[in-house]
């Protein structure tokens, strides 16, 4: 009889055991999704994490999104690997400003378990542009500089230039193509211009949602003259002045201007001196004589001259008919042609020494270089600006023009040719 309980009992157990193991439930993945980062307009980066196997072993895993609201493995997703642990995903070829959804998902051999679900907007728009600047200005080269903000899409950038607003040159930034949100300094170096000219430029920026333009600015290149030295020019009315005095030993062939030694040498009994010498304060310039800046091989840059009386008429006509007096009138119009600095400080209101920092409204910097006398002797120096015309008012002397000997006004005057003056150049 106790044989037979046991077999019973070892019957029941079996019966049990078969049972309790029919019932034991079989579990897919458990899983976290990776908050989205690093969004742009076509990619963005997610990922997940496994916080359980389940019943068996990782054999996929990695992310999926939809533009519905419940996406699964049937629409895009990544494969990022197997097992357990964090993974990260890469999530490409979106579409720009669209709302996706995204979740984790892992797959044992049961099934797929999800994360939950998490949106993000695909976010990217036309770039933002902004001209900014030119530096390295020279004769006939520049650098051009921009600000450009892709926002999340690949952008092309260039910069236009050229003589009018119609621009008609292109040139490609050193930092094209440009991506991501934040502002990047976008530059290109520009050849091949023409001296002492004003030109136009723009960036511009193009991704796939649009084209955008910064503003027109302007620059303009300076004038070499023969020896490489280089000036910067202004326009005044319908004239284009040197901005700063002639600083060359040669004329414009390349021969030497002479000069004397010793440089204080008296030349008043010469009879056709032709010199020049350097100022007192080297930042003014040269001195020449009338004898050689009437010399037929020419001190100006081609295509410029020694400004006759007449073309120095012009200038103070124009300043006094458009508002350069001193507050907004009549004909003392000095200050107006004066530079900010160097005068010999004056108490009387309107005349160049006075306020400096209010002078030169006009743009044509004009210096207090003073002159050189006959006898070698430099005089008026901080308190004079002096320039030679082209022009004679008899065989022996010739007409210039100076700021400062009338505190207020434009002096008109005729010097001994041996004299030194420094010179302005005005384009042809």
């Amino acid at each position: 009889m106790k044989k037979i309980t046991e077999c019973y009992l070892v019957i029941i157990y079996l019966i049990a055991g078969t049972i309790l193991s029919g019932c034991k439930k079989e579990n897919v993945p458990t899983v976290r999704t990776t908050p989205v980062s690093d969004i742009t307009g076509v990619n963005a980066t997610s990922g997940g994490t496994i916080t359980d196997e389940g019943s068996s072993s990782i054999i996929i895993r990695g992310v999926c999104w939809s533009t519905d609201v419940n996406p699964t493995i049937a629409d895009n997703k990544t494969i990022d690997g197997r097992g357990k642990g964090s993974f990260s995903s890469n999530i490409t070829g979106l579409n720009v400003d669209v709302v996706y959804y995204i979740r984790a998902y892992a797959a044992n051999s049961v099934g797929t378990g999800y994360g939950r679900v998490v949106s993000f907007i695909s976010y990217g728009q036309s770039p933002t542009a902004t001209t900014s600047s030119v530096t390295n200005i020279e004769a006939t080269t520049a650098t051009l500089i921009g600000n450009v903000v892709a926002n999340n899409l690949s952008t092309v950038v260039t910069l236009e230039y050229g003589t009018t607003t119609s621009y008609g040159t292109t040139v490609t930034a050193a930092q094209s193509p440009l991506t991501g949100v934040t502002t990047s300094s976008v530059n290109a170096d520009i050849a091949g211009l023409t001296e002492a000219t004003i030109y136009h430029f723009r960036v511009k920026a193009v991704n796939s949602l649009g084209t955008t333009y910064g503003s027109d600015l302007t620059f303009t290149t300076l004038l070499a003259d023969v020896e490489g030295n280089t000036y910067n020019t202004i326009n005044i009315g319908t004239q284009v002045w040197m901005q700063e005095n002639l600083r060359t030993t040669r004329y414009r062939n390349g021969d030497l201007i002479g000069t004397t030694s010793p440089a204080t040498l008296d030349i008043t009994n010469l009879i056709i001196p032709e010199y020049q010498w350097e100022c007192t304060n080297v930042t003014y310039g040269r001195f020449y004589t009338y004898y050689a800046i009437t010399d037929s091989r020419n001190v100006c840059p081609a295509g410029w001259h020694v400004p006759t009386d007449n073309d120095w008429t012009t200038l103070t006509y124009f300043l006094t008919n458009n508002g350069y007096g001193f507050e907004g009138s009549g004909n003392d119009i000095a200050k107006s042609l004066a530079a900010t600095s160097g005068f010999i400080a004056d108490t009387t209101a309107g005349n160049v020494g006075n306020d400096q920092a209010s002078n030169n409204s006009s743009g044509f910097t004009g210096l207090p270089s003073g002159g050189r006398f006959s006898s070698g002797v430099v005089n008026f120096v901080n308190l004079h600006g002096i320039w030679w015309s082209s022009t004679e008012g008899s065989p022996t002397f010739a007409y210039f023009r100076c700021i400062g000997y009338i505190p207020a006004q434009v002096y008109r005057g005729i010097f001994s040719e041996s004299y030194g003056l420094p010179v302005r150049c005005l384009r042809d």
